[in-house]
């Protein structure tokens, strides 16, 4: 095991340098070059320490690890993870290893305004700091919510620290009037009820409180039980880690069994870095299209493939989706939740029917294959996970990357969520620059419509919002939905929730604000989407459309300056959708070398 981590030159010393240091002692952990140094330097570490009640066998040479903690009251999604940290403190202590909880910080998604995508690569900077900084040999990372799960594997992943996942779980199920009902997904479909007058108000408000039964995350296939699932898939947390509920005490169990891991994986030394790769990537691409997953894994995957130095493009989500059916029946394109997700055998039993189309030698955090783990899985419920011959929804349903001269950088749908007729269809542009201006024109029962109109908001992705936010699932105009309406095409550079649906086309790349074509877009344009050809064009004569194009004004964004603070720095460095919306400076590994001494 190497003494020092290897990696790139990062400023400081060098393994030969340090081992002329008076300081510096032979070493196999990371957190020894802290508590086993000789004189000051050791007893400085070592003596605050003991307010904590500890005795000098926890400085003895055992494992330090840390257990990162994103709870918080802001974010209900995460709020029991104090509860799940204690269960790993209990492991590692049962390994042998020294355990530290230490904070970051903790998007939810409920509160997070302008949204909580902003934060994420703040939250994964904070994360691998903390790693980088302190005397940690591993660190077990407690998310959920959306964001939290993504920016805590970046964060370890730059560092290449040796990791575990472990996630809130998702909440008890809703009961609506005696009818289960998911997280979000229902509240969003009783909203435009609402809004048609098919309902009254007090029924959301009612709905309000039935979703929301426990703590933990969306119980739909949302963006937290997707990233929880793909987490998994990459070999990064137990088997059947993403499933479980978030009261079950199996999930108290698991987050035990991953301090003692945790504690085995610093001895092992198994970074990241010797457990991702290719192979990893397209099984958690395979996966997602099984699923049916959240669009927003597309963007996670790659910054985190990013983080990994491992090559990804939109082009691989493309062509290894179109070879997978949907087999799990769970919302928002399915009926089941994730509670019949995990009684019918959760990711394991998935891999089991996805397995000729895995890579089941991927190594993963057991040390084992992905194959292994998951060999003695069985299916124990073949309606809510299903079989290739018997799939809830043809190949390529699960997601579809299109191109085309509004999109040439890349866009996506889902199409298991959007509406078949809708896929094939020349539409009417209808443009906004702001979802404000949109959601004031869609609520004018005068307003000009048409059921069969493409509706634009542009101005939403990663630099003009900023932060490119979950409003691509645009509420459809009160005029149309007076006819019977429920779905239409809308395109934007935005994000939606995992918990949404519709015929959207998302994440369209290059944003109007940073001089993409959307900007150039007129109301009354032909708009053409063909989820078959994978296209979305606007069909003009091409002498007229590269003329706009040529008139388009650079980096048009809202309110003039980038700005300063956070959102300035996020604004001038914040990379496209095809590059994981990550910060450019943040991408790669930068390993954990021993940092110069602090006294």
């Amino acid at each position: 095991m190497n003494q020092v981590a290897n990696g790139r030159d990062d400023g400081y010393p060098a393994e030969e340098e340090w081992k002329r240091d008076p300081a510096y002692t032979p070493v196999a952990l990371r957190s020894h070059a802290w508590f086993g140094a000789p004189g000051k330097l050791g007893s400085h570490h070592r003596s605050k320490l003991y307010s904590e009640g500890l005795r000098e066998s926890a400085f003895d040479g055992r494992p330090v690890i840390g257990i990162c903690n994103t709870a918080s009251e802001l974010n209900p999604c995460n709020l029991h993870n104090t509860r799940l940290a204690e269960s790993v403190r209990r492991g590692v202590l049962q390994a042998g290893g020294t355990p530290f909880v230490f904070p970051t910080i903790s998007i939810g998604e409920p509160l997070a305004r302008p949204t909580a995508m902003i934060l994420r690569n703040l939250m994964a900077m904070d994360v691998e700091e903390m790693i980088r900084t302190h005397p940690l040999d591993a660190v077990v990372l407690l998310g959920g919510c959306d964001k939290t799960t993504p920016a805590l594997v970046m964060g370890a992943v730059s560092a290449d620290i040796p990791c575990i996942v472990v996630t809130s779980g998702p909440m008890v199920a809703g009961c609506f009037r005696g009818r289960e009902v998911g997280a979000g997904t229902d509240l969003w479909k009783v909203a435009e009820e609402v809004r048609s007058g098919q309902r009254p108000p007090s029924d959301l408000h009612e709905l309000e409180r039935a979703q929301s039964r426990s703590y933990g995350h969306c119980n739909t296939m949302g963006t937290a039980s997707t990233m929880a699932c793909m987490v998994e898939l990459l070999g990064l947390s137990l088997p059947g880690a993403a499933a479980l509920g978030s009261v079950e005490a199996g999930r108290l169990a698991l987050a035990e069994e991953s301090g003692s891991r945790a504690v085995e994986l610093a001895l092992e030394d198994l970074r990241p870095s010797r457990i991702l790769d290719g192979s990893s990537f397209r099984n958690a691409i395979t996966g997602l299209a099984a699923l049916s997953g959240s669009t927003n894994a597309i963007i996670h995957l790659l910054a985190i493939a990013g983080r990994a130095e491992v090559e990804l493009s939109l082009e691989d989500f493309d062509t290894t989706s179109r070879s997978v059916p949907v087999l799990v029946d769970v919302k928002p394109a399915g009926e089941y939740l994730m509670q019949e997700m995990a009684d019918a055998g959760g990711v394991p039993a998935l891999v089991t029917r996805l397995s000729p189309l895995l890579d089941l030698n991927a190594r993963t955090v057991t040390g084992k294959s992905l194959g292994d783990n998951c060999a003695s899985a069985q299916v124990w419920n073949p309606r809510v996970i299903r079989t290739l011959d018997d799939p809830v929804a043809p190949a390529g349903s699960g997601l579809r990357v299109l191109r085309g001269n509004l999109a040439p950088d890349g866009a996506v749908i889902k199409p298991a969520a959007a509406t078949a007729e809708l896929g094939e269809s020349r539409s009417r542009a209808r443009v906004f620059d702001a979802i404000e201006d949109y959601l004031r024109a869609a609520d004018d029962p005068d307003a000009d419509f048409e059921p069969t109109d493409a509706i634009i908001v542009r101005g939403a992705g990663p630099v003009g919002y900023p932060g490119m936010p979950e409003i691509g699932n645009l509420p459809i105009p009160r005029s149309c939905l007076a006819q019977g309406v429920r779905d239409m095409v809308r395109i934007t550079d935005a994000r939606m929730s995992g918990t949404a649906f519709g015929t959207v086309v998302l994440h369209v790349s290059p944003e109007a604000s940073v001089g993409g074509p959307l900007a150039a877009v007129r109301d009354g344009d032909p708009i053409e989407l063909s989820l078959k050809a994978g296209v979305i064009r606007v069909d003009l004569p091409p002498q007229e459309w590269q003329a706009r194009l040529d008139d388009l004004s650079p980096a048009a964004v809202p309110g003039g300056a980038l700005g300063g603070g956070y959102t300035g720095l996020y604004r001038r460095t914040v990379q496209q959708a095809p590059r994981g919306a990550d910060l450019d400076f943040l991408v790669g590994r930068r390993p954990c070398k021993i940092p110069r001494r602090s006294a």
